[in-house]
Order: structure tokens, then sequence, then C-alpha cells
């Protein structure tokens, strides 16, 4: 916690605002358009899925429909897909950012169109903070008319050329997870320079009721607004968020300068104007066998390691989703794992962990 959020939770209890909606989810939306930047509508939510769940619906994506989906990401970025009745088509990675594969998205796409199936969207995330190479999606998504989902649940504070994750999409989606880079305990927002798309949002996330003296419906609606308690620890998190992007890219340096002499040690690197969160910091070793050996030895240590994300088109859940793949998602799980990258991480921590991989890697 930074420090103020204890005094907007307490002034919630103290005005009496517990319920959903008040000052703090109007403020904690005003800071967070004032961050991403200009023209940019917001709308605080239950969390970052709902908020996927919800740019959907808004899209038009029904049942029947196709989305396509980044492979490499957390099962929350396909979910809502079938939540909704539609089904996912799985676009592999690239070596540049780990994220959505142009070519192959591109190929994804015609080949769908070819046999009647035009994708009604496209989900596109910015991995571990890396931002996805917006300009050739962007063109892509332009040339076919297909909407993207800008997946930046992993990506606040992260930019290209100065502009800001969340609003290169028609829709972004932000997530407050407990471990975000902030968070809100739980919680998402939906962001769209689209003020009719934030509106929706709204509506459809306080259970679509409509204008009326009494309770009546017209849409099938959702509970996932964000409570007025809730959004004031977001208030006292987004007045820290520079100084929480700072300490996640000063672990990634420090992990980088002290273990990128090792044989088999590689680092994700930033793209020329890309400037990515590090909301984890992450290697790729040199096999499978030699990630786990890493991970076994800090996990011996009572220090938390994790693999890669598993894409989605191995998931048993989606093991009969069409997918365009060349095989560079498998390769990074095989052989990536996420580093400890906690914002309260010490100097001290940092060694330690070092310390554990280079001796692993150095017998």
């Amino acid at each position: 916690m930074g420090g103020n959020e204890q005094h907007y939770v307490d002034e919630a209890f103290i005005t009496n605002w517990i319920a959903p909606l008040g000052p703090n989810v109007n403020s904690f939306e005003t800071s967070i358009s004032n961050y991403i930047g200009e023209n940019v509508h917001v709308a605080a939510l239950s969390a970052g899925t709902a908020a996927i769940h919800l740019a959907l619906q808004i899209l038009g994506v029904s049942h029947g429909d196709e989305v396509i989906c980044q492979s490499f990401t957390f099962s929350a970025s396909a979910n809502p897909i079938a939540y909704l009745g539609a089904t996912p088509i799985f676009v592999d990675s690239e070596r540049y950012t780990w994220n959505i594969s142009p070519e192959l998205l591109e190929k994804a796409i015609t080949d769908r169109i070819a046999l009647g199936k035009k994708p009604k969207a496209i989900v596109a995330v910015h991995l571990y903070g890396m931002p996805y190479d917006v300009s050739k999606i962007k063109k892509i998504a332009d040339t076919y008319d297909i909407p993207v989902v800008e997946d930046s649940a992993e990506a606040l504070g992260s930019n290209v050329n100065g502009i800001n994750c969340a609003s290169f999409g028609d829709i972004g989606i932000l997530s407050f997870n407990g471990n975000k880079i902030i968070t809100t305990s739980g919680g998402g927002a939906l962001v769209s320079k689209n003020k009719n798309f934030r509106d929706k949002a709204i509506f459809l996330a306080t259970q679509a009721r409509d204008d009326a003296p009494h309770y009546q419906h017209s849409h099938i609606g959702f509970n996932y607004r964000m409570s007025n308690v809730l959004a004031g620890i977001g208030r006292g998190q987004m007045e820290v968020l520079d100084d929480r992007v700072a300490a996640r890219r000063a672990n990634f340096d420090f992990y980088q300068t002290t273990l990128a002499h090792l044989e088999g040690v590689e680092f994700l690197n930033e793209p020329e104007g890309f400037f990515s969160n590090r909301w984890l910091s992450c290697i790729l070793t040199a096999s499978y066998e030699a990630r786990e050996r890493i991970r076994y030895a800090l996990l011996e240590e009572n220090i938390e390691s994790r693999p890669l994300w598993k894409p989605m088109h191995l998931q048993p859940i989606f093991k009969n989703a069409t997918h365009y793949s060349d095989g560079t998602s498998e390769d990074l799980f095989q052989r990536g794992l996420c580093l400890p990258s906690g914002s309260n991480l010490t100097k001290e921590d940092l060694t330690r962990v070092v310390a554990i991989i280079i001796k692993e890697l150095t017998k």
C-alpha cells in the first residue's frame, strides 16, 4: 500500500458510502482516465475478466460467433468468449514481444473469412507488461474491419512511443487483482475513447436497469460494478503507480545485469519505442530441464517462481479449439520462468534469488 488508501477507505465509512458507486468510484475512474490519456472514458468494474466479457458483448459477440484470441496468455483472456457461446480461435506469438503474431493473425483472419466465418473481434494481450506490436495489429484489424479488445490487465504503466497501453484498441481492459502492479484487492476497468461503449458498459454492469421509476429490465445485465470501498484503495494506489513501475523495472534491470552473462539465460528486451512496466521479470533458459532445475532450487529455499503461461491451445478445456501456431508459445512455455518481481523486494531479496540461479547454472 502507498499510504493514502486508508484515508480514502475511511472516508467511505465516515460518509456511509459503502455500496457500489460513490465519490471514490468517480474519482478512481477520473484518475485512470487522466493517467491513460485524453478523451479516454473509464468504467470501474469488479474484475478485468468482467471487463473483457462486457467488451465482447458491446462489440456484438454472441452465440456461434468466432473471436480471435492470443494463445499465449492467462485463461481470463479467453474464458469470456465462451461465456457468450462464441468460439475462440487461438493465434500464436512472435519472438519480438512474445505477443500475438501479426503474420499468423492475418493468416487466421483470411482463413476464417474464406470459410465464411469472419471473426467478430480480436483479443490481443500485452503480456507481462510488454506491449504487443500495436501498429501492425491495428493495421490488420483496420484492413479487415475487426475491432480489437486490448487486454492491458498486465500493462498499466506501459506505453508505445509515449502513448499508454489500454488506449490503442477499440476497447481496453485493466485488472486490479491482488497480483497486479496496483490493486484494489479485486477489480478491473473497461477503457474506451468511445463514450457510448463506456456508458453501455456501466448500464450492463448495473443489471441493465431501464430508466424507469420502478425496476424494469429490457436487457440481461450483470452485477459487475466496483464498490466505493475498493475504489478508495484504487485511488491511493494510483498515486503511487509510477513508483511501482519504477520498482518493477529496477527488479528487471537487476536480474538482467547479474544474470545476462550466464550461458543459457535470455531476457526479453524492449523494442525501440516500447516501454514495459516489467510487471513480471522473466527469463528464458536453455531447456525445460534447466528451467525446472532453477524452479526447484528456488522452491527449496521457499522462493516462488512460475513457468510462463501455458498456451490456451494446449489447455484441456480448449483442446478442440482451432489454433494457428508455429510453436513459439510452446517453446516459451517450456523454457520460460517468471522470477520474483514484487514492488517491495529488497536488494537482499534479489541477491538471494540471483545467487541460487547462478549456483544452479554453474554446477
